[in-house]
């Protein structure tokens, strides 16, 4: 199944259990009040979420005079791809690692870490930042609002449901109970799996952006490698943003899939790496201008 198709049938899901939690509550006001609330309250932080994001990681903004390597290979990037140019900031972490934030490609950033810049060679930062840019040309960052907003109305309602539900009901008070702890949980499951199968779709894209699925298979090979022994800082503190990041930043992620909201590392490696050798893909490829091909395996000065 699709990225795509995975997408919809977990957001499927989504919406019907928020529907089924609400019908088990006994009416559609305080339903309908929740999903509000959530929406709004997601609405604020998805058109604010860019400038937040930034901040806390401390990501300060490079221009071609700055970071003219790092830029010029995201204009090309970006430009191949037929999409509007983001802004470009840089994380001052010896971590490697990006991420992409921004409410539309019209208003998007990628950022990439000061370690990434130095620990990969040029082909593999731009597979990196082609990644990246597929989030932005996904529109990820909205179907990762919409979720939030389902998540946090289930949650709300799963609250509701323990001062204004109806004890009479099949369960009672044990029922409302067991209800307001695994509706919230099983809404958050449907998120990480949502926000594992925009990974696997954004590696697919930014494979075809750069042309060259093998050098991001060997940027994710390596940034897993350093994460596990470099701190991140600015994630650290932020543990919330740790979902953004192409690799989990966290030393502390837990290792089981199902609580994941990356998903593994070597699975991720062998689709790019099947890409290589798909006829169709191959074909595909070759179409797409490769940004940084003939350039030699070396460690530029991008900072």
């Amino acid at each position: 199944m699709s990225g795509y198709a995975k997408t919809f049938v977990l957001m499927a899901a989504m919406t019907a259990l928020f529907m089924g939690l609400g019908s088990l509550l006994g009416g559609t006001g305080g339903t309908v009040i929740a999903l509000v609330v959530a929406a709004a309250m997601n609405l604020f932080t998805y058109w604010n979420s860019d400038r937040a994001v930034l901040s806390m990681t401390g990501a300060r903004e490079v221009s071609a005079a700055t970071a003219p390597g790092l830029v010029r290979m995201v204009h090309d990037l970006a430009d191949a791809a037929g999409m509007p140019r983001p802004k470009v900031f840089i994380i001052d972490s010896d971590q490697p690692n990006a991420f992409a934030t921004g409410r539309n490609p019209q208003n998007a950033a990628v950022a990439a870490t000061a370690g990434l810049l130095r620990r990969l060679t040029p082909e593999e930062i731009a597979g990196v930042m082609a990644h990246e840019l597929a989030h932005i040309r996904n529109h990820d960052t909205l179907i990762m609002t919409i979720t939030a907003t389902f998540a946090g109305a289930i949650s709300m309602l799963a609250n509701f449901a323990l001062f204004f539900g109806n004890r009479e009901r099949t369960g009672g008070l044990i029922g409302t109970l067991v209800l307001m702890v695994l509706a919230p949980m099983a809404a958050g499951l449907v998120q990480m799996a949502i926000s594992r199968s925009r990974e696997y779709e954004a590696d697919r894209i930014g494979a075809e952006i750069s042309g060259d699925p093998l050098a991001l298979a060997d940027a994710l090979r390596k940034i897993e490698s350093f994460a596990k022994g470099i701190d991140n800082v600015q994630a650290e503190r932020n543990p919330a943003l740790a979902h953004m990041f192409i690799i989990n930043p966290l030393h502390a992620h837990a290792h089981d899939a199902l609580f994941s909201t990356h998903p593994k590392t070597a699975n991720r490696i062998a689709a790019l790496e099947a890409m290589t050798v798909t006829p169709q893909a191959s074909a595909q490829h070759s179409s797409i201008p490769r940004v940084g091909a003939g350039r030699r395996r070396s460690k530029g000065p991008w900072a």
